[in-house]
């Protein structure tokens, strides 16, 4: 902080201080002292911050004396208040220059210093007669009045960190509504016109070639679409409010059916397999159970063992909603258990995988917005993500 930065602060913090000005006329009407004031002092600084001048002393608010000419740069150093009650018949201080350079004859200077150590300057006081100031009321009173001008220095500190700290929020609240414009606007919505005019080109076209390298420009932009999915929930659960989700009354049977034929379709070579327990609706956000089932049952496709089945388990009883995916592989260790649900978690670092590692962050997301819990176990026989939705969110009986 440069030198007339400093000033302007320190200023403009005792300014603040209300109770400053009372201070001063009372230090002056205790002791008999015409000049009082509070200064910042520094290496290289003596600046009058708070005055209470009746014998013309010729300082005001802002005044600056050569900070080596004081006594208050030798209290900077040894952190030490100093008394004194007549100049001239101290053996100390009788011929020191700076009561000669501004001709006082008693002198009161008490160190002001804030909690975390850091020396603001003084509370001082001086007279061009001499003043019976060495007595415990006095040095005690002046103490105190040091010590509460640290506090209220102190406080002021910390108000202005919390306002910083507001205004950084403010900041990054606005950077984060941004982010997500750019991400639901100025990147999905050209993405969905890209798709679209993919599918009208697909539609359209007679030759071969061409609807095959079509099929695979659209298979790279449904993936395109994901990834931005993805990082806007990441978004808005991580840098926002977290996920919104919208509750209807929703068969999970039905739900899991169609997630399962879904993914089924596109890995017609793997085993899925569903035990389905449900005997009522539950009040969730279809879509976004949707995504849990999706996300679940992809990451079992990804890391599992492809030689053994996937099975897929929702069941409704009195605690609530059960829902598991569970497959065969490899073992997943403690450390790694930890940090699953982590955003751009992507695993073995040396198995390839596609995605930014945003998934099962966002499934946990989504399942912490319907106020349960993603749980994961593993053992050398299977590996087992489990998904509770507690009773409160459970509604009536499925017709069956």
């Amino acid at each position: 902080m440069s030198k007339n930065t400093d000033i302007v602060l320190s200023l403009d913090q005792v300014t603040q201080i209300e109770v400053i000005p009372t201070i001063l006329d009372v230090v002056c009407k205790t002791t008999g002292m015409g000049f009082a004031a509070v200064a910042r002092v520094t290496d290289d600084s003596w600046v009058a911050c708070a005055v209470r001048d009746e014998i013309d002393f010729g300082l005001k608010p802002g005044g600056e004396l050569d900070v080596k000419t004081t006594i208050c740069h030798e209290i900077e150093q040894h952190r030490e208040a100093v008394f004194i009650n007549h100049v001239a018949q101290d053996d100390v201080w009788r011929d020191h220059r700076t009561p000669q350079q501004y001709g006082f004859q008693s002198y009161i200077s008490v160190p002001i210093v804030l909690r975390d150590g850091h020396f603001f300057g003084t509370l001082c006081a001086i007279d061009r007669e001499p003043a019976d100031v060495r007595k415990p009321s006095i040095s005690g009173m002046m103490k105190l009045f040091a010590e509460l001008i640290a506090f209220h220095l102190d406080a002021q500190r910390k108000m202005q960190k919390s306002d910083n700290a507001l205004d950084d929020e403010r900041h990054t609240s606005e950077l984060r509504e941004q982010f997500i414009a750019v991400l639901g606007h100025d990147l999905k919505n050209p993405l969905a016109a890209f798709q679209s005019g993919l599918h009208l080109l697909s539609q359209s076209s007679t030759d071969d070639r061409t609807r095959q390298v079509t099929r695979l420009m659209q298979q790279s932009a449904d993936r395109m679409h994901e990834l931005v999915d993805n990082v806007l929930d990441f978004a808005r659960g991580r840098l926002g409010g977290g996920i919104p989700i919208h509750p209807a009354d929703t068969d999970i049977s039905v739900l899991v059916s169609n997630v399962v034929a879904e993914l089924q379709s596109s890995h017609p070579g793997r085993d899925i397999r569903t035990t389905l327990q449900v005997d009522r609706t539950c009040l969730v956000d279809p879509g976004r159970m949707a995504q849990v089932v999706s996300n679940l049952l992809a990451n079992a496709l990804t890391h599992g063992a492809t030689d053994e089945p996937i099975i897929i388990s929702a069941r409704t009883d009195s605690a609530g909603l059960m829902l598991s995916v569970c497959n065969g592989g490899d073992e997943i260790d403690e450390v790694t258990r930890k940090t699953l649900f982590h955003p751009f978690f992507r695993g073995r670092h040396d198995r390839p995988r596609d995605g930014l590692g945003l998934g099962l962050y966002i499934t946990s997301e989504i399942v912490s917005a319907h106020n349960g819990a993603l749980t994961v176990s593993s053992s050398p026989e299977q590996t087992c993500f489990n998904v509770f939705i507690p009773h409160a969110q459970l509604l009536h009986a499925v017709p069956r």
